[in-house]
């Protein structure tokens, strides 16, 4: 995974999200909000590496733009775990902050993308 920052980071995110659902249904008993942000949480690094044998450049942007909006999803599930207290304010901006850096990430990567398409 060497160089490729989106790749590192949204693998290290999944990493995070699947902990964390291990946390909110062993220690909160929380299963409904948690498996959401499971499956949209995994699902951005799972993209991202889908995109790595796109079989074309709309191809790799499409894949690139559903990581987009299942990191967005995630920050939506985390925003509301956060609100309704099954996460602290202390471990929501931690792992807040690593999806906004990834979603900042893909956008910059298919905005380029986007560019080398049209050119």
């Amino acid at each position: 995974m060497r160089g490729n920052i989106v790749k590192i980071k949204s693998f290290a995110f999944a990493i995070r999200i699947v902990r964390l659902y291990q946390f909110l249904t062993d220690s909160k008993k929380e299963y409904i909000l948690s498996k959401q942000l499971l499956r949209s949480g995994t699902s951005v690094g799972a993209m991202v590496r889908e995109s790595e044998h796109a079989e074309s450049k709309l191809d790799f942007k499409h894949k690139m733009a559903i990581a987009q909006k299942e990191i967005n999803e995630s920050i939506y599930w985390l925003e509301l775990l956060n609100e309704t207290d099954y996460l602290s304010n202390e471990h929501f901006e931690s792992i807040n902050k690593d999806a906004i850096e990834i979603i900042k990430l893909i956008t910059n990567i298919i905005k380029s993308t986007k560019a080398t398409i049209n050119h």
